[in-house]
């Protein structure tokens, strides 16, 4: 598994119009229901919004991570949006963002997004691979880079009590 499997080249914005990060998550939130990650795009934005605000996802790499949780999300998958320009990300933003992954989590596995979120730090770690993010001229050729970043397998399902206990 690899970053690109989480996601699609129509959840790909190589130029978002946003400059704030409510404008980029509700961007990406119409993307996401546009292309099916998503039944409904105002749920799933207020609560990805409502998270950024209470702890903003923005490191120090130029990248932001906001998310959220749902019912009814039939599976993990992220939008992604890049900026020309870098912006705030918050309004006590420390970090100014030109990458935006938006992960829809299905609610009842919330453990499923861990080995993505490892995958993402890894590419912020990854300048060679930030750098074809950046260069790419469209949805295909940011894929190409996120091919390269492979993941952990999904976590196993936690094993119902007493299961192996003899």
């Amino acid at each position: 598994m690899n970053l690109a499997d989480f996601t699609k080249p129509g959840l790909i914005v190589p130029q978002l119009r946003a400059q704030d990060a409510t404008a980029a998550i509700h961007e990406l939130s119409l993307v996401l229901q546009r292309e099916g990650g998503v039944p409904d795009w105002l749920p799933f934005y207020h609560e990805a919004l409502n998270r950024e605000f209470l702890l903003g996802t923005d490191v120090e790499a130029g990248m932001a991570f906001p998310h959220a949780r749902l019912a009814g999300l039939r599976e993990l998958v992220f939008a992604f949006g890049r900026s020309d320009a870098a912006f705030a990300w918050g309004p006590d933003a420390t970090h100014r963002v030109r990458l935006v992954f938006l992960l829809a989590v299905p609610a009842g596995e919330p453990g499923l997004y861990l080995p993505l979120v490892a995958g993402l730090a890894r590419l912020a770690a990854a300048r060679s691979l930030l750098d074809q993010v950046f260069a790419a001229t469209g949805p295909e050729g940011i894929l190409a880079a996120f091919r390269q970043i492979a993941l952990l397998a999904r976590p196993l399902p936690a094993a119902p009590a007493g299961a192996g206990a003899r």
